[in-house]
């Protein structure tokens, strides 16, 4: 564990699901924290537990679509702490719907969340990364960024646009770790963000079978838990079974 020791990280969308959980096992491993997203009651809950634990976690409030949020948020992991290590840019929603629908308030929205929520989390903590000559992004995609299925067509396409945009840093850095995580069908809150009753019905047969928010907790644990010098550039975690 010497390789992350004192290690600060700041995870977006960690209100549940992925981000809670990997809030949680990070602060166990002893990783300091700091949790963002929109619901500060649950925030404030998930950080007063880790604390209780003997966990160090602190919160504060995050909408990723707006970039100034995001610098606010970077800044305040790194006064808390006194530096900044890795930023999980892991917020995303999922609202699925054929085309034809034509939810296109959905489609912007996860255009604003999945898309620029990650664009904002890099741009805010870039500079930061570079000044100091180290650090890591380790951005959530999703088994959607490698296949595209019915009602998922612009989900699908944002994932596939979090795996362009990381190759892209991943490329341009010498010194900066850049890590891209693919779920496939994990217990998190996505689904309850779909207002379309045949996908809704879709969603329900593909969730068979599914695997902890834990599970890509460890994914991202292992990825940052590397020698300095390992880049883990892509880990695609799903249920055994899941066909694609």
């Amino acid at each position: 564990m010497s390789t992350v020791e004192n290690k600060a990280i700041a995870i977006t969308g960690a209100s549940s699901g992925i981000g809670e959980a990997t809030a949680r096992l990070l602060a166990q491993k002893g990783l300091r924290v700091v949790l963002g997203a929109r619901r500060t009651d649950r925030l404030e809950a998930i950080a007063s537990e880790i604390r209780e634990k003997g966990g160090s976690a602190e919160y504060h409030a995050l909408d990723v679509t707006s970039l100034e949020e995001m610098q606010t948020f970077v800044e305040f992991a790194q006064e808390k702490f006194g530096r900044l290590d890795v930023v999980v840019n892991n917020a995303g929603l999922m609202p699925l719907s054929r085309l034809e629908v034509l939810k296109v308030d959905e489609w912007n929205r996860m255009i604003d969340v999945n898309i620029r929520g990650v664009l904002h989390g890099i741009a805010a903590a870039l500079p930061l990364f570079k000044q100091q000559r180290s650090g890591q992004f380790v951005n959530l995609s999703s088994i959607g960024g490698h296949n595209v299925y019915p009602t998922a067509a612009v989900y699908c396409a944002t994932k596939f646009a979090v795996w362009a945009i990381s190759e892209g840093l991943r490329q341009e850095s010498t010194d900066i770790r850049v890590t891209v995580i693919s779920p496939g069908v994990t217990e998190t809150e996505l689904a309850s963000t779909i207002t379309d009753a045949e996908a809704a019905e879709w969603v329900e047969g593909f969730r068979e079978t599914v695997i902890p928010a834990d599970a890509i907790a460890r994914a991202i644990a292992f990825a940052i838990e590397q020698p300095a010098e390992v880049d883990v550039n892509e880990i695609i975690v799903r249920p055994i079974g899941q066909m694609s």
